[in-house]
């Protein structure tokens, strides 16, 4: 047991950090998004010329923050879920049920971190170039010059992903820890602690 609290503690660490750094930048990349949105209905409505870049900026930005939270909501128990199931079983085959759960997540998010990389950020639309983004004051950078590639959009969903495998196999080794009776000696994620089988 001692093993999987070692291994723990370091990985608890390491996603607070992340974590909280996602939402620094999810909470701007929304701020950003709502300005872009509210910005482009008065150039289109009152001034009756609209950027065209906004859109796409908009997008950009819900894709970060999108790619960005779902990890923090995952491991806050967020995440919609189906626990009429788990909540009629007896504690320890419901936490069994909870870890047969998450070691599929864990190996769907594999499938998502391959897919994501290999026909996403290495393909030609991920090495294409934005149509509308262009990088300010007149910069260029890489074979897009000014404009943006399209793996700065897409690489959001990856970078998500990779967070996601982080927490989720924070929280397998949590369930190992609460399967063998060692929940107690766990720090909380949450106020109201919702791991399956923690009831």
């Amino acid at each position: 047991m001692s093993v999987l609290f070692g291994l723990l503690w370091p990985l608890e660490r390491i996603n607070n950090v992340v974590l909280a750094i996602g939402k620094f930048i999810a909470i701007a990349a929304l701020a950003i998004m709502v300005c872009l949105i509210l910005g482009q209905v008065f150039f289109r409505y009152i001034l009756n010329d609209a950027p065209n870049w906004t859109e796409e900026a908009a997008r950009f930005g819900m894709l970060w923050m999108t790619g960005l939270m779902a990890p923090l909501a995952y491991r806050m128990g967020g995440f919609v879920g189906i626990d009429m199931l788990g909540r009629a079983l007896p504690r320890v085959a419901a936490g069994a049920l909870g870890l047969i759960l998450m070691c599929i997540t864990m190996w769907v998010l594999f499938v998502a971190w391959d897919r994501g990389l290999n026909n996403h950020l290495d393909t030609i639309s991920g090495r294409g170039c934005s149509s509308t983004l262009r990088w300010p004051f007149g910069i260029e950078i890489g074979k897009c010059g000014d404009k943006f590639q399209n793996r700065f959009q897409y690489a959001s969903l990856w970078v998500g992903v990779n967070l996601l495998i982080l927490v989720n196999l924070e929280l397998i080794i949590r369930q190992i820890i609460m399967l063998a009776g060692q929940g107690n000696k766990l720090t909380s994620l949450t106020p109201e602690e919702e791991i399956a089988g923690s009831s």
